[in-house]
C-alpha cells in the first residue's frame, strides 16, 4: 500500500512537472502584440470597432492558420480612452510582455505616437502608425523605427485635392475656388494643414482652416462660418463624436453633402448613422473597401464566430473602422512573417520585426491568399520610404452603406516627398540624429 502511494505520488509529480515544462514551452512559442484601445470615453464610437477588428484578426490567424508559421499570436488590451498620458502608461505596462517583448505597437492615436517616437529606438519596439502619426516619419533614414504606410496624412491631403480637381475638370480649375478644412484641434487634426497650404499656393485656391476643440461636441460657430463662407468644398480631419456632430451641423445648414469629404478617420458608420437622412451623400477618403464581401470576412465568420453572423454584427463586423484594423493587423502579422523568413519560425524580437516592416512587400497575390484580394492595395516598403505614398479612394454614404465612388486617386508624391524630407531633416537637426544611409 505504501509502495502504491509512492508510485501514485511520483506519477503525480511527474505529470505536474511535465505540465509545467509543457506550459513553458507553449509560452515560449508565442508572439505578443499589445493592444492600446479606447472602448470608453468620447472617442469610443471610433475606438470600439477598431479594438474588435484587431482582436478578430489575431484570433483568425490563430484559429485558421495555427498562428504565424506555428507561432501563436497573443495580445492584451489596455484602455487609453484616447488619452495620450494613459496611452504611454499602457505602452510601458505592456512593452516587455511575452517571451521576446512586444513585437510592435499600434498606438492608434497621433498624440500617443508622437510620445512613443523617441522611446522606440531605446526600447527596440517598432511603431506601426498605419496612415496616421507624424508624417515626417515616412523618411526612414531619420525614423528607422516608425512606419506609416500605406500612405500618410500629407499624401492623403494631396489626394483629396487631386479628387476635387477630377470633379471640377482639372487642376487648373482650382484657381479661385474656396476650400475649407475643418479639423480636430490636436496634433492629428493639424497634420494635413501644411500640405493644404502648399497646394493652395501652387494651385491658387483660397484655403480657410477651422479648428474644433476636443472633444468636438460644440461646432455651431464653425458651421456658421461655413454658411457665411460658402466654400466649394469642405475637407474634415475629425475623430470620434466630432465627426457625427459635424455631419449633423452640415446637414442643418444645407451644405451640399457630396462636396463634404472627411479624411479616412472621418468616414465610419458611427460618423453618419446619427445624422439619419441628413448624412446621405457625405463622402470620405479611404485606402480599403467597406462591407463584408471578401473571403477574409467569410473566414472570420467561420473560424472566429463559429458561423454566428448575428454575434459578429454585434461586434461591428464589416464596418469601416473594423475593416481598417483587419488591414492594419494583417500588415503587422505579415511584417512578423517577413522577419521569420530571415530569422526563423520562432517569436520575433522588436528589432527583428523592425527589419520585417522595412522589408515588407505586400503583393496582390499575397492579398488574395489572405482573403483580401481587392480589399486593399499592395505596396513595398524601403529603407528610405516608410510610407510608400499610396493612392486613396473615395467612398460615399447612401443612407445604409458606403459605396466607392471613385477610382484609386493618386497622391502628389512630387510635392509631398520633398516636404517629408525637409521636415525629417529639421527633426534630425533638433534631436541630434545622424540620418542613416539607405542603399538604392
Amino acid at each position: 500500500m505504501r509502495l502504491e502511494k509512492l508510485v501514485i505520488a511520483g506519477l503525480g509529480a511527474l505529470i505536474a512537472v511535465t505540465g509545467v515544462f509543457s506550459a513553458e514551452a507553449v509560452a515560449q512559442n508565442e508572439q505578443f502584440i499589445p493592444m492600446l484601445v479606447y472602448r470608453t470615453g468620447p472617442y469610443a464610437p471610433s475606438g470600439i470597432p477598431v479594438a474588435n477588428g484587431f482582436r478578430d484578426y489575431y484570433t483568425l490567424v490563430n484559429k485558421r492558420d495555427g498562428g504565424i508559421n506555428g507561432v501563436k499570436v497573443t495580445f492584451e488590451e489596455c484602455e487609453t480612452k484616447y488619452n495620450t498620458k494613459l496611452g504611454v502608461e499602457c505602452y510601458e505596462k505592456l512593452k516587455n510582455k511575452g517571451p521576446t517583448g512586444a513585437a510592435l505597437v499600434n498606438p492608434f492615436s497621433t498624440g500617443i505616437t508622437y510620445q512613443l517616437i523617441p522611446k522606440a529606438p531605446v526600447d527596440k519596439v517598432p511603431i506601426l502608425s498605419m496612415g496616421y502619426g507624424r508624417t515626417a516619419a515616412a523618411d526612414g533614414r531619420v525614423f528607422p523605427w516608425i512606419f506609416n504606410f500605406p500612405t500618410s496624412y500629407w499624401s492623403q491631403a494631396s489626394g483629396f485635392i487631386n479628387y476635387v480637381a477630377q470633379q471640377e475638370g482639372g487642376l487648373d480649375k482650382l484657381k479661385g475656388m474656396k476650400i475649407a478644412h475643418v479639423y480636430h484641434n490636436s496634433a492629428y487634426g493639424k497634420e494635413a494643414n501644411p500640405t493644404l497650404q502648399v497646394l493652395a499656393e501652387k494651385y491658387g485656391y483660397k484655403l480657410t482652416m477651422l479648428a474644433v476643440d476636443h472633444p468636438g461636441q460644440e461646432q455651431k460657430a464653425t458651421w456658421l462660418q461655413i454658411r457665411r463662407l460658402k466654400p466649394d468644398w469642405v475637407f474634415m480631419s475629425g475623430w470620434g463624436v466630432m465627426n457625427q456632430v459635424a455631419v449633423k451641423e452640415a446637414a442643418a445648414i444645407n451644405y451640399p453633402m457630396d462636396h463634404f469629404v472627411g479624411n479616412w478617420w472621418s468616414g465610419s458608420d458611427a460618423d453618419v448613422i446619427p445624422a439619419g437622412k441628413g448624412a446621405i451623400g457625405y463622402k470620405s477618403t479611404a485606402f480599403h473597401f467597406a462591407g463584408t464581401g471578401f473571403p477574409v470576412h467569410k473566414d472570420i465568420i467561420k473560424h472566429v464566430y463559429d458561423g454566428d453572423v448575428a454575434q459578429a454584427n454585434r461586434n461591428n463586423f464589416g464596418e469601416v473602422l473594423y475593416n481598417r484594423t483587419l488591414v492594419n493587423a494583417m500588415f503587422g502579422i505579415e511584417a512578423i512573417r517577413t522577419a521569420m523568413q530571415k530569422y526563423g519560425n520562432k517569436p520575433m524580437t522588436g528589432e527583428q520585426v523592425r527589419w520585417g516592416l522595412e522589408h515588407l512587400h505586400i503583393t496582390e497575390g499575397r492579398l488574395k491568399a489572405l482573403g483580401m484580394g481587392g480589399f486593399t492595395r499592395g505596396f513595398e516598403v524601403t529603407c528610405a520610404d516608410h510610407e510608400t505614398g499610396g493612392p486613396i479612394i473615395v467612398q460615399q454614404w447612401d443612407g445604409k452603406k458606403w459605396n466607392m465612388v471613385s477610382d484609386w486617386v493618386p497622391t502628389m508624391r512630387d510635392v509631398v516627398r520633398p516636404m517629408i524630407e525637409k521636415a525629417a531633416a529639421a527633426y534630425a537637426k533638433e534631436n541630434n540624429i545622424t540620418p542613416r544611409k539607405c542603399m538604392g
